[in-house]
């Protein structure tokens, strides 16, 4: 398939009632509206093809973009590449579902995460947290230093409720990932969670809602899940 066949198969696929969730989460146009679950058939046929996900990204089209994150080539990918798909991240199911899942399935993923929470964008910020979500939630504990992981719980207990909206949910996702997966953290996480407290998140349609780690990390331990480990990141 090539970029003008998979586009007019997204078209196809579009639904207003999709549509119209993806514009009230802050999508603009161009997009059809195409739930997630319908491009796996289209990923399946080109799976791991980075030119198609570059000529998809670069249309600004939100359904192009997201077949091009379940699409990408993450071997052939650059850190460089990382930082151009974040400056095109203009709302929050891009820099933390499109970018920071795929960068999740690098190598370098910790490198270039580490460097997008010290950026003073909230989006670029919210994907360093989000990718760190994602590799805590699907890697290995060994894979990460305690030290490092302990820091950041405290940088988070510290900063969170100072942050913007969309790095207070991140930040957020992060202290409940450690709470559940990270097992060697799971009672600091808990601890952190506790003294952080509610924590309020505004949706998409302007909507306040508190949320908490520590309910969430409880909840998820009282139902046997601690140390739970996705095996795949992407779709």
């Amino acid at each position: 398939m090539n970029l003008l066949e998979i586009m007019s198969e997204l078209e196809a696929l579009g639904t207003e009632r999709t549509k119209k969730y993806y514009v009230g989460q802050g999508a603009k146009e161009p997009l059809f509206g195409v739930a997630t679950g319908a491009m796996k058939p289209i990923a399946k046929k080109v799976k791991n093809n980075q030119q198609l996900a570059e000529e998809l990204y670069a249309t600004g089209n939100f359904d192009a973009m997201y077949l091009a994150g379940m699409i990408a080539d993450t071997k052939k990918m650059t850190p460089a590449d990382f930082d151009r798909w974040i400056g095109k991240a203009y709302f929050h199911m891009i820099s933390d579902f499109i970018v920071a899942v795929t960068l999740a399935e690098t190598d370098f993923s910790q490198e270039v995460a580490d460097k997008f929470i010290a950026s003073e964008e909230e989006l670029v910020k919210s994907a360093g947290w989000s990718c760190y979500e994602w590799l805590i939630g699907s890697r290995k504990d060994t894979e990460f230093d305690s030290s490092k992981l302990l820091s950041m719980l405290e940088t988070v207990e510290k900063q969170i409720h100072s942050q913007p909206n969309r790095t207070r949910y991140a930040m957020n996702g992060f202290v409940v990932a450690v709470g559940i997966s990270y097992i060697p953290l799971h009672e600091e996480a808990l601890r952190t969670a506790e003294r952080i407290g509610n924590v309020s998140i505004i949706t998409g349609k302007g909507v306040c809602n508190a949320v908490s780690a520590f309910e969430s990390i409880k909840s998820e331990t009282d139902k046997g899940r601690l140390g739970f480990k996705r095996k795949n990141v992407r779709c």
